[in-house]
């Protein structure tokens, strides 16, 4: 049975959760439209994407497992993506897979729902019968940018399409609730749980509170000190360099790192230095012979 979701993700079927998990973060630093400006870049980033929400869902891949390809017509992903043309990826999945890719009932193919009406317990449509549970999982994919600053993030859910606030600072793997998003039973509404998973950046690290840069210092900058502009994720600053500055050093830029939301303080930023050497040819000859005749070996 083919599945060509692990293959989209340049991974055996067997994979780990995290074996998967890492295949992503690289292909998505890979395809990322900030950094591939290719042609097909930014469809390959959302099939990418597409691939690890069903993947790292461990209901979602059972399913998958089972099915295989089925569930794609018989085509692989890559072909069935690109056969939606400009339809939303994300709300055929949802329908494919059930629950706006976190809950409900799997109507993938075959005609009828194969699961029944999951979160309702006993059937919930009569006496003696329990109370229907209405609450959703989900899981959410938010940029990098987003998870310091905070911000708004479009969710799409049973047919329905709505921006949920994201609170600056939140970690991978946090939660959050979002009242009467889940299912309808009666009049009442059940809460939407989003798991959120914060994308890679191409430019910071994070570590606890605290974010890494790397940015590039001019060699005369480095040697006989100088300033560099610098854009952080809240403002441009002018960092001040000085003299015999070494490759690698770092430079603390105080509360310009990501937002502890119980303490209410900021971490700090480390900007790595990164030494860029001059070429050659650029160099006039008086200076190349100078320098050749000057600089130690040790």
């Amino acid at each position: 049975m083919s599945k060509s979701l692990y293959e989209t993700l340049d991974v055996s079927s067997e994979a780990s959760a995290d074996e998967i998990k890492k295949a992503y973060r690289r292909l998505a630093r890979k395809f990322h439209p900030d950094i591939n400006k290719e042609s097909g870049a930014e469809e390959k980033f959302k099939e990418i994407n597409a691939a690890y929400e069903i993947l790292s869902d461990e209901q979602k891949r059972r399913q998958y497992d089972q099915y295989g390809d089925n569930m794609f017509g018989g085509q692989n992903f890559h072909d069935f993506a690109n056969a939606q043309g400009g339809a939303n990826l994300d709300d055929i999945l949802r329908s494919i897979f059930g629950g706006g890719m976190g809950g409900g009932g799997f109507s993938g193919f075959g005609g009828g729902n194969t699961r029944g009406f999951g979160g309702f317990s006993s059937g919930g449509f009569g006496g003696g019968f329990n109370e229907p549970d209405l609450d959703v999982n989900a899981k959410i994919t938010i940029p990098f940018n987003v998870s310091i600053l905070g911000g708004k993030h479009s969710v799409s859910y049973n047919g329905e399409s709505f921006d949920v606030k994201i609170p600056a600072g939140i970690k991978n793997n946090e939660k959050m609730r979002i009242k009467e998003k889940g299912k309808a039973y009666q009049g009442h509404k059940g809460d939407l749980f989003l798991s959120v998973e914060v994308a890679p950046s191409p430019e910071y690290t994070r570590e606890g509170d605290d974010l890494l840069k790397t940015i590039n210092i001019p060699l005369k900058t480095a040697l006989f000190g100088g300033k560099v502009v610098v854009e952080t994720l809240y403002k441009e600053i002018t960092l001040k360099v000085k003299n015999d500055t070494k490759n690698g050093q770092k430079f603390r830029v105080k509360e310009y790192g990501a937002l502890n939301r119980k303490s209410q303080s900021k971490g700090d930023l480390y900007l790595i230095a990164n030494i860029i050497l001059p070429e050659l040819s650029t160099l006039s000859g008086d200076l190349k012979a100078l320098m050749e005749e000057k600089l130690p070996t040790e």
